[in-house]
């Protein structure tokens, strides 16, 4: 199932637009198959990474905090697939805000599959975060500090 799209505009009108936050990335080999296509896993790290790039761009401050006793636990993570990847593949995960209840935030994932001007939706993911701090008893639910609260704001779903 093709799901052709512009950059950072699905086709798609029942999906949330905001601009995302991009993540660029070529697919190599050590992530493909025997057959030469892409792991399943990789989609799902992918999503992590994107994270980890939004958090060094847009909140580097709260490494800082990550490192002593603030922890963003992984509730839930979903993966649709809609068209195969291969080695050298361009691509971009689009990371948008889809909601923040108490101490959890919801992310959006688009992977977009970038070749000859075109652009094609090759996956669609979801992860839930909880933020947490680590405590002598055991982790504990807190609110999103506010530079996370900020700096995911302009990505907000909609």
């Amino acid at each position: 199932m093709n799901q052709s799209i512009t950059p950072s505009h699905l086709a798609d009108d029942s999906m949330r637009r905001a601009p995302p936050f991009i993540y660029r990335h070529v697919v190599c080999f050590e992530e493909t198959n025997v057959v030469g296509n892409v792991y399943f896993t990789r989609h799902v790290s992918w999503q992590g990474r994107c994270r980890e790039m939004f958090l060094k761009q847009h909140v580097p401050t709260l490494l800082d905090q990550i490192a002593r006793d603030l922890r963003l636990v992984t509730l839930r993570v979903s993966s649709e697939y809609f068209e195969e990847l291969n080695a050298l593949d361009d691509i971009s995960v689009e990371m948008r805000l889809s909601y923040l209840r108490q101490h959890r935030i919801g992310l959006d994932f688009d992977i977009v599959k970038l070749s000859s001007g075109s652009a094609i939706r090759a996956a669609r993911g979801f992860q839930e975060i909880a933020c947490m701090r680590a405590t002598a008893t055991g982790l504990v639910p807190i609110e999103p500090p506010a530079p996370l609260l900020q700096a995911l704001k302009p990505f907000a779903g909609g």
